[in-house]
């Protein structure tokens, strides 16, 4: 593995202290930034404005090597996944769906994609198969940025929109995560603005609150899937660190700070969550926070037990929040034909025996 830094970690500051260092104006740096994110050039030496010392200096101190797509799946309605090997050949996902399920509102123009930050996941939560095969490492900032480049790269399309719920938990890799947002912000970078960006965690309360002291604008989702301590410590392990009522205080807290509605994002398992107590307890939690809640039917994962509820109990499970006068729905549906939740290619790549053999990986 090449051990320079992926010039897509810097930020303009910092690249403007390196020219600065080799004698030459603080522009240069907006100069190649714009080589990498406007014109989204992967060879230092096209950087036909740079001369040709500096562009071999940025080649020695720098790598450009974008991300490698391994595998693709296509979903009849029209969600993509991309598999991507990273340069120490370890495996991450993106997922890239069109008219987003509406978290915040949806418009027919809307392309969101769903990106990972981590490889692998260490919280261990019972029906997600992100993290059956352990947690490896964290994503570096620019492998970050890097899934909505290549993503928009390989697809044609143009993203407006990005959700940090593919593997990997975002708030675990805090400081990468800020830094990555601070580049896919920027003018000078991605572009993308604050409140076209949800970050989703499975409930550490301690960075819920540093999120909240951030002056970013960037909305919450919170991965609850269970409306007590009882039930959600059977499925997320998380919770016996941080319990349901530490949680929701942690909450409190973002809402009070950043003026914003929260999301609370409900996987409904069958016989396990889905019961019209859970609905209830859920109501009282959002009822509080004035959240949104987005009930969404299990996907299921090859080797693991659950079952996603009948359309009839999703439906009676949603009756009961909006009866107890919560805003809820149940997510349209995306990618499910492709196994689309986080983590179900890269498990099945792993456990392919004849994958990495078979002239895929290049």
């Amino acid at each position: 593995m090449d051990k320079k830094p992926s010039i897509y970690n810097l930020t303009l500051p910092e690249l403007e202290t390196w020219f600065s260092a080799r004698g030459e104006p603080a522009y240069r740096a907006a100069q190649a930034l714009h080589w990498l994110y406007q014109k989204r050039n992967d060879r230092f030496q096209e950087m036909s404005d740079l001369s040709e010392k500096l562009r071999t200096e940025l080649g020695l101190e720098f790598t450009l090597e974008p991300l490698r797509c391994v595998r693709t799946n296509g979903s009849r309605d029209t969600t993509q996944k991309f598999l991507f090997a990273l340069r120490d050949n370890s495996f991450i996902e993106s997922v890239l769906i069109p008219a987003s399920p509406a978290l915040y509102g949806s418009s027919s123009d809307r392309k969101t994609i769903c990106i990972s930050t981590q490889v692998g996941c260490a919280y261990g939560c019972k029906f997600c198969a992100s993290g059956l095969e352990g947690w490896t490492r964290n994503l570096e900032p620019g492998e970050i940025v890097e899934q909505v480049l290549r993503v928009e790269a390989l697809s044609g399309e143009k993203i407006n929109n990005i959700v940090f719920m593919g593997m990997g938990e975002p708030l675990a890799n805090y400081e990468n995560l800020l830094r990555a947002i601070e580049v896919i912000r920027a003018p000078w970078g991605v572009g993308i603005g604050a409140r076209h960006i949800t970050v989703s965690t499975s409930g550490l309360a301690p960075r819920i609150r540093d999120l909240a002291d951030q002056p970013l604008q960037i909305r919450l989702a919170v991965s609850l899937h269970g409306a007590t301590d009882e039930v959600r410590r059977q499925i997320m392990p998380i919770n016996r660190r941080f319990n349901v009522a530490t949680l929701i205080d942690a909450c409190a807290y973002y809402c009070e700070k950043k003026g914003q509605r929260i999301t609370f994002e409900y996987i409904l398992i069958e016989q396990v969550n889905d019961q019209l107590d859970q609905a209830i307890e859920l109501a009282k939690l959002a009822r509080r926070l004035d959240a949104k809640v987005n009930l969404i039917p299990y996907n299921a994962v090859q080797g693991l037990s659950w079952k996603r509820p009948s359309r009839a109990r999703q439906q009676a499970f949603l009756r009961a929040l909006r009866t107890s006068a919560v805003d809820a729905t149940i997510r349209t549906e995306k990618g499910h034909d492709i196994d689309a939740a986080c983590g179900q290619l890269r498990l099945q790549t792993m456990r392919d025996k004849n994958f990495a053999g078979s002239g895929n990986l290049r």
